[in-house]
């Protein structure tokens, strides 16, 4: 993965943004490279992100560390004991997941956080070996709509079977897939991200962000599937 150059846009993006760097990280090597997942190989618990910030995980070479996005996604995995660490800050500060992998649509920091479907397609290998390879997860997490869509893609083209009506993103909506072959029933659970966008204008707020732990959690308990728990739309 690390090696990946499958998208031109994004892996010159990647490379003018490690050379130029960020004033406050002028005295930091970024890495620069599509970034790989991070956590617990027998996770239950999936989170599943946008894509790596261009100063955060770009530089650090760890999802979601080094930003304010992972400020508050580590801070609430502390909170609700699923790291070890309240923040994380670099690749070498010691945190450890405990039954939660993190990962993303896209594994290069994509100009404006949008990188394209075809972006987006072109790393779907990475997260089909993922799942192939947390086979201990029972709830993935979806952190925005374009993490989302790419999740419902994802279980559809490894055979999970998605609800009808076709679910639609909102902050905690839920529904449950069954693979058609052997292997175990999925949650999927939506939340708006924790960008520095929703967090600084209350669209996504502390409370509505410690919800989604506290429901992943019992989701992780429990051995049924649920059927589709619609909440309000993006």
């Amino acid at each position: 993965m690390v090696r990946c150059e499958r998208c031109p846009r994004l892996r010159a993006y990647c490379a003018d943004v490690a050379r130029v760097k960020k004033r406050a990280y002028r005295d930091h090597d970024y890495w620069g490279r599509p970034v790989p997942g991070f956590g617990d190989p027998r996770a239950r618990l999936w989170i599943i992100g946008l894509a790596p910030g261009a100063h955060g995980s770009n530089r650090t070479g760890r999802m979601f560390t080094g930003d304010a996005s992972g400020d508050w996604l580590y801070g609430a995995l502390h909170r609700h004991g699923f790291a070890s660490q309240a923040a994380s800050v670099s690749r070498d500060d010691g945190q450890t997941l405990y039954d939660t992998y993190i990962s993303a649509a896209a594994r290069c920091a994509p100009p404006g956080n949008k990188p394209s479907l075809e972006e987006i397609g072109n790393c779907a290998d990475y997260l089909t070996q993922e799942l192939e390879a947390l086979n201990h997860v029972r709830v993935v997490l979806a952190l925005g709509k374009i993490a989302f869509d790419a999740t419902l893609r994802l279980l559809e083209a490894n055979g999970h079977a998605i609800p009808k009506p076709r679910p639609r993103f909102g902050h905690l909506a839920e529904f449950a897939t069954v693979p058609s072959t052997s292997g175990n029933p999925l949650v999927v659970l939506a939340s708006f991200h924790p960008s520095r966008q929703n967090t600084q204008t209350g669209k996504l707020t502390q409370s509505m962000w410690d919800a989604i732990f506290k429901r992943a959690r019992v989701l992780m308990h429990e051995s049924r599937p649920h059927p589709v728990r619609p909440k309000s739309p993006a």
